[in-house]
């Protein structure tokens, strides 16, 4: 696509796109599997979403990270015809690959091809899922590089990640959604080769998938593949009762000490709201307001990036969030029976951060306490619905937001969300927020160097002036900093806690 291309001819043309797959042709199929359909006769390709009902929450107590092993095993290791290094070179020269998503309460094998390369990557595909090798040599080489993950990359190399993982751990303690996808360091020495045999066999059913198919694929691919996964087991897999969530009392802190030059901070909490529920849609405008993901018109942006000049972006979501990959948009097929709200703060030099964090919980009180007005309103509903025509990008990803409305129950969502938002007015978006959105009971996971003085500072309710390298900074901004710098935080010091680096995701 020419990057000169408008952003409004671009929207014309994704919207035409999102015609072309319109609700009428994205079906669910009467069949034994469940079947979700979205076929495209002008698409050269075909795309495979095979999803399980079945992800990390589901992994036994001391093998956190079974579940993504396991599917790393069938996407990174060989099959008993070919090994990696053959399945590799067989897909090579169709451009074609088959990827894991792996998250709570799904895993996700997706891949798409041409459809003249249909029979061999089918086979190929098929293979995967249902004639893993389990060679000893690729268990331990996946092991390794799951275990490196979090030692390594998570602890060590990226700190905007490392933060809403803690905050992931911190909010969800003692719930299945507490540790990462990945797992915790520990439990994966504990993993042998026979618990991902046993994880394959149990968690792997025929009971629990979905296929997925869209694009240009003849009529008969539906029952080639459906026939296929019937060589899977029919057992039903064993999947535990969850507990609530921890109840949050004021602001909680997590610090993480670490070594580093910035700070990065994120904070949230649970929230009762699906995409099945009404308020969604309400909160969609709400958090779109306040912080759409990696766009300039939230609040938090504005007033903490543009106005001050704190850091890169800040961004705030009512549900859980992987950007996928260089987009600015969410992966699909990360759907989950329980969500949350959250403020992403990317990494603020330590001398801004206690200020980072008043002025993130300053705008979020003022957005619980005040409402939106009219116009704000009518800005961020306009905004939410032509933004959203730009996330059904390819027939992958509206794949994936069909199934995703399959897991939750409700029409599809992108082609309801223009309507649901039509429908929407100004006193449904103020009570959502009332009712869903608080400001004084939070888990904050920060990650910087100097933990103990920043939780004495924010814990002791110190004043964290703000400072600028530049003049003339406008009187209106230096004097509702003066505000902000003594804004009162309720940390709950028995709740809170340091945390050496070292120790995260570790048992």
């Amino acid at each position: 696509m020419n990057r000169r291309m408008t952003t409004l001819t671009l929207i014309a043309l994704l919207a035409a796109l999102a015609a072309a797959m319109s609700p009428g042709d994205a079906r669910t199929a009467q069949a034994a599997i469940p079947t979700v359909l979205l076929p495209i006769g002008s698409s050269p390709l075909v795309t495979f979403r095979i999803q399980f009902r079945a992800g990390a929450a589901d992994d036994p107590a001391g093998k956190k990270g079974l579940a993504q092993l396991t599917a790393s095993m069938l996407t990174e290791g060989g099959t008993k015809k070919h090994s990696f290094e053959e399945i590799t070179a067989l897909l090579y020269p169709m451009a074609s690959s088959v990827n894991a998503v792996v998250d709570k309460d799904v895993t996700t094998f997706v891949g798409t091809t041409h459809v003249e390369n249909l029979d061999k990557y089918l086979d190929l595909f098929m293979q995967v899922l249902l004639e893993p090798r389990f060679d000893p040599r690729d268990f331990e080489r996946v092991k390794t590089s799951q275990s490196n993950y979090l030692s390594k990359t998570l602890r060590g190399g990226n700190d905007e990640e490392l933060g809403k993982e803690a905050l992931n751990v911190f909010m969800y303690a003692g719930h299945p959604y507490g540790s990462p996808d990945e797992g915790l360091v520990s439990n994966l020495e504990a993993v042998a080769l026979d618990d991902v045999k046993a994880h394959y066999a149990g968690m792997f059913t025929r009971t629990n998938v979905t296929i997925g198919l869209a694009g240009g694929y003849p009529k008969n691919l539906v029952e080639k593949v459906a026939k296929s996964l019937e060589r899977l087991p029919a057992t039903a897999p064993s999947q535990a009762k969850r507990p609530a969530t921890a109840a949050i009392s004021g602001l909680e802190i997590l610090a993480v000490e670490k070594d580093t030059r910035a700070t990065a901070i994120s904070m949230g909490f649970p929230i009762d709201v699906t995409r099945a529920d009404a308020d969604f849609y309400a909160l969609m405008v709400a958090n779109s307001h306040l912080g759409e993901h990696r766009t300039m018109n939230g609040v938090l942006m504005n007033r903490m990036r543009e106005v001050r000049g704190l850091n890169y972006g800040d961004y705030s979501y009512i549900e859980h969030f992987v950007q996928d990959g260089g987009t600015t948009f969410p992966q699909t097929n990360r759907p989950r029976t329980e969500q949350f709200f959250s403020i992403w703060i990317r990494p603020v030099q330590p001398q801004h951060r206690h200020f980072a964090m008043r002025l993130a919980l300053f705008e979020l009180d003022r957005l619980v306490r005040d409402g939106m007005t009219e116009e704000q309103f009518e800005t961020a509903r306009a905004f939410v619905k032509n933004y959203s025509k730009l996330w059904a990008q390819d027939q992958s990803r509206r794949l994936g937001y069909l199934m995703d409305s399959r897991f939750y129950g409700t029409d599809d969502f992108l082609a309801a969300l223009p309507g649901k938002l039509d429908a929407l007015t100004l006193n449904d978006v103020n009570a959502a927020i009332k009712e869903h959105l608080r400001s004084d009971r939070l888990r904050i996971a920060v990650v910087t160097k100097g933990a103990d003085s920043l939780l004495n500072d924010v814990i002791n309710n110190a004043p964290s002036p703000m400072t600028y390298e530049a003049e003339g900074i406008p009187a209106p901004v230096v004097e509702e900093d003066k505000a902000i710098a003594v804004y009162r935080l309720n940390v709950n010091k028995a709740a809170s806690k340091i945390v050496d680096v070292s120790e995260m995701f570790e048992k």
